[in-house]
């Protein structure tokens, strides 16, 4: 009897070790508020107000899962699966993809982690830590550049591995929006490196991104892009001093062989203007009043080389924690356009097909008040 109970406590504790050597765990946040937005076109011609119920505005609305097993020796198997949604209306986010948001497998030791899938690029991630707002889609870099703001690449491979205070990422994606194109290997190609250094109140970090153009079908026709393409680097850093922390950032990109930056066009029309170079600058600062409110603020400024049609974007953020998992924002931005530059709240393209998308050459006003909550 004494050997039968002793053999059972045996299996009971190697069963729990088993299970503690892997894990699954169900995360997401829920993000909901109402923005007001003036000088606006979309649907309707004009200058127009628009008040309308918005998703994922400080942090995008999403459910995930993430799984981790310990393979031993210091090795572990990994797996991400993030599906974005619109709360407001229910859909799947990033064109109604399943796992729109991040989907990949791979393993993780002390040298580093490698996986294969859909990732967010290194572009994405440097600014996560180096924008003032952490590219909330309201309002953040992503609105001066939508590449910076949506970056995510399909059939990709990711590298990041963290060393002391330095943090390095290196991505290859084979065609970044799509499945691959037989016989045209550069057909949506993307790479890109990043590079970051924290010490004590101190970072500074780097990244590179260099992307070609897809191949797309029209009625029936394939229309060649692929020699198009766009590079981009930037440079950053954030300075700690107290509750306050303070940011500031430059990045350059310029667009080849008939490719075209977001919002780039010829000063006092609607032209598009390909081949060109794009300067952008930021500045901000985030300041904890208390554990529990926090307030922010940035400047963002895009220069295009050989046109006047260069925006500023001024944004502030208060947000106040209720708990640790749900907390209260509003959210405001001014953009000021000029020489017929299309520059809104939301983007040079707006967000969505009802967006508010602003009349050429206004300035824009927009502000949205909400509720997050994390799980």
């Amino acid at each position: 009897m004494k050997m039968k109970l002793f053999a059972a406590a045996v299996a009971a504790l190697a069963a729990g070790g088993a299970y503690a050597q892997s894990s699954v765990t169900l995360y997401g946040v829920a993000d909901a508020g109402i923005e007001y937005t003036n000088h606006a076109t979309s649907p309707k011609s004009g200058n127009n107000n628009s008040f309308r119920l918005t998703s994922g505005n400080q942090s995008g609305s999403r459910w995930g899962l993430r799984g981790i097993e310990d393979l031993g020796g210091g090795l572990k198997g990994i797996f991400v699966l993030e599906s974005g949604f619109n709360i407001d209306t229910g859909t799947s986010g990033q064109g109604s993809r399943l796992f729109g948001r991040q989907a990949f497998v791979g393993l993780q030791s002390q040298y580093g982690q490698l996986t294969l899938g859909r990732h967010q690029t290194p572009f994405y991630d440097f600014g996560l830590i180096y924008d003032p707002m952490a590219i909330s889609t309201r309002y953040s870099i992503g609105a001066q550049d939508n590449y910076i703001g949506a970056s995510r690449a399909d059939n990709s491979v990711k590298y990041i591995g963290t060393f002391s205070g330095l943090t390095v990422q290196a991505l290859y994606s084979f065609q970044r929006d799509g499945q691959e194109v037989p016989g045209v290997f550069t057909a949506g190609r993307e790479y890109a490196f990043s590079a970051s250094y924290a010490a004590g109140p101190f970072s500074v970090g780097a990244a590179y991104d260099e992307s070609n153009g897809t191949t797309g079908v029209t009625s029936g026709t394939a229309v060649a892009n692929n020699s198009q393409m766009i590079r981009r680097a930037t440079v950053a850093g954030t300075y700690a001093i107290g509750p306050a922390k303070v940011y500031a950032g430059y990045r350059y990109a310029h667009s080849f062989n008939g490719a075209v930056l977001p919002g780039a066009i010829v000063a006092n029309t609607a032209t598009a203007l390909s081949n060109s170079v794009s300067n952008l600058y930021w500045l901000g600062v985030g300041y904890q009043l208390t554990p529990a409110f926090s307030l922010t603020g940035a400047a963002y400024y895009q220069d295009f080389k050989s046109t006047s049609a260069d925006p500023w974007n001024f944004v502030a953020t208060a947000d106040y924690a209720l708990s640790k998992r749900t907390d209260l924002y509003t959210s405001l931005s001014y953009v000021k356009n000029k020489s017929n530059s299309a520059l809104g709240v939301n983007g040079f393209n707006g967000v969505g097909t009802d967006s508010a998308v602003v009349t050429p050459g206004q300035n824009q006003f927009g502000a949205t008040v909400g509720i997050r909550h994390k799980f």
